[in-house]
């Protein structure tokens, strides 16, 4: 595919009600979307690293400038037959993989929007619909987050998830557990700790949790494996997974039994399914995770969750539960009790509401070829 014209977005989607991490408390979200165009198509992708460098060290403006500067010249005007062609554009520039997303995810909805197919298919998806859950972030008090938890489980999620940090604690998981025996819980702790916590998390080996979510350092893999070999509740890796080497190093050295895949955080959907398939190939399952995109990169994240080797329910989320009004349109919807389906429409599945758009856009650039 000849690509011939790209635009790019940086915009600003205010939210409901802060989302509250280790990383911080955020009221509103910073993504970057592109617009992909090749032979007589086009194409959407979005990567929303946020405002700042905290879940990783790129931000959304600096991802806006090197994709203007630097990574779609590398692109506009060539001749791009596969994700892989792509990335192959893109290895001369180490690392940014939130940037690279953009452009990867946004060549996947283009591709399968030229084959009009549904881009679940194109990726090799067998599982549609999939199983998604419930995720809480860090609440005023342990009241809240109780109610919001029976409000979850009565609507019939088949989990939920618990964000995890300093003086939201072992607490916080007591009172869960004790209010809801029987329900799948896991926590995230958003690299928040270092090894000497190691007590800390032994104590939480008494409440039956599916998984600790990356509770080491980002970019730490060996700390990972003593502090798994110390505990009988899975490790599960997030922000450590950068991509398909790290996978296969994180499972040699047994730092994890569960693999979290982001699309942005890998570096797209080409990565991304061979994170999955290292994975599938040893024998240790995954779920997807997302960063609160806009429905357009929530559909990317629903896509990859059809893959055979998704196992755990994903976070892809309602658009209502964090946005009054999504910037992309259809807005994203459960099709059942903890469950969702990837739409049969060619591509994605979902694309920027121009009115919208136009109204969150902080700064934009278009590059024609």
């Amino acid at each position: 595919m000849h690509i011939t014209a790209i635009e790019i977005y940086r915009v600003n989607m205010p939210l409901i009600y802060p989302f509250r991490t280790a990383f911080g408390d955020d009221d509103a979200i910073e993504s970057v979307l592109i617009r992909l165009e090749a032979d007589g198509h086009y194409g959407w992708g979005e990567s929303a690293p946020w405002r700042l460098p905290a879940y990783s060290a790129e931000w959304a403006a600096g991802v806006f400038l090197l994709l203007r500067d630097v990574l779609a010249p590398l692109v506009l005007g060539r001749e791009v037959a596969s994700g892989q062609a792509l990335q192959d554009l893109l290895s001369g520039v180490k690392g940014n993989p939130f940037a690279k997303a953009a452009l990867d995810t946004a060549w996947w909805d283009l591709h399968a929007r030229a084959q009009e197919r549904p881009l679940w298919q194109v990726l090799g998806g067998t599982q549609n619909p999939v199983l998604v859950g419930a995720d809480f972030g860090v609440m005023e008090t342990l009241d809240a987050l109780l109610a919001e938890i029976d409000r979850a489980v009565r609507a019939g999620f088949r989990r939920v998830k618990l964000k995890f940090r300093p003086g939201w604690e072992l607490e916080m998981v007591e009172a869960v557990r004790a209010a809801f025996p029987d329900t799948v819980f896991h926590v995230d702790c958003n690299s928040a700790y270092r090894l000497d916590a190691l007590p800390m998390f032994q104590q939480l080996d008494r409440y039956g949790l599916a998984m600790i979510e990356q509770p080491l350092a980002h970019d730490d893999l060996v700390d990972h494996a003593t502090l798994q070999a110390a505990l009988a509740t899975p490790i599960c890796l997030d922000e450590s997974i950068t991509g398909p080497e790290a996978a296969r190093k994180a499972i040699q050295l047994g730092a994890c039994r569960w693999v979290n895949i982001k699309p942005g955080r890998v570096g797209g959907l080409t990565p991304a399914v061979a994170v999955h398939d290292v994975c599938r190939d040893a024998g240790v399952p995954c779920w997807v995770g997302g960063m609160l995109e806009s429905a357009l990169g929530a559909m990317h994240c629903l896509a990859l969750a059809t893959l055979p080797n998704i196992t755990y329910p994903s976070d892809v989320f309602p658009s209502s539960r964090f946005y009054r009004n999504d910037l992309s349109q259809p807005e994203v919807a459960l099709s059942g009790p903890s469950q969702m389906t990837a739409p049969s429409t060619p591509g994605a599945g979902a694309e920027p509401d121009p009115a919208r758009l136009q109204a969150c856009t902080i700064e934009r650039a278009v590059m024609k070829g």
